[in-house]
């Protein structure tokens, strides 16, 4: 069966990527998998051992499409798992307490938090005695 990688088309058969992958360790899962015999392999993986190409040069949806077009099951990456939190996060005022700390009184919402720029300079010409030149 004619199946094109990277640009490069291959004449595969289903057993000659069974007899291919034979010998090979399966490496861990993270992403997008393929199922050949009773074990599942890493789509580049199965993608670098069948086209002998470095995993850079094919993307893992063409080595997908080949392998599904000769029959073989293929499973998407799996959906990360959630952070899982054993208890809630202490609050800030707990963690003052525990070292002994008093927290800090709440301020009034009403007064300004930033002071109010001050009341503007006059202008100064281009020449002037604040400059720091002599006047002529």
């Amino acid at each position: 069966m004619r199946v094109t990688i990277a640009g490069h088309s291959f004449y595969l058969e289903p057993s000659e990527v069974e007899r291919a992958m034979s010998g090979i360790k399966p490496e861990p899962i993270s992403g997008e998998s393929v199922r050949i015999g009773r074990r599942s392999f890493p789509i580049k993986q199965v993608g670098a051992v069948i086209t002998r190409q470095d995993r850079r040069d094919f993307s893992a949806a063409e080595v997908s499409r080949a392998l599904r077009k000769m029959g073989f099951a293929c499973k998407p990456a799996p959906a990360p798992e959630p952070p899982t939190l054993s208890e809630p996060a202490p609050m800030p005022t707990t963690l003052l307490d525990d070292a002994g700390m008093d927290a800090p009184e709440p301020t009034d919402m009403t007064s300004p938090m930033i002071a109010p720029p001050a009341a503007p300079q006059p202008a100064m010409g281009f020449l002037s005695s604040m400059d720091g030149f002599p006047r002529v």
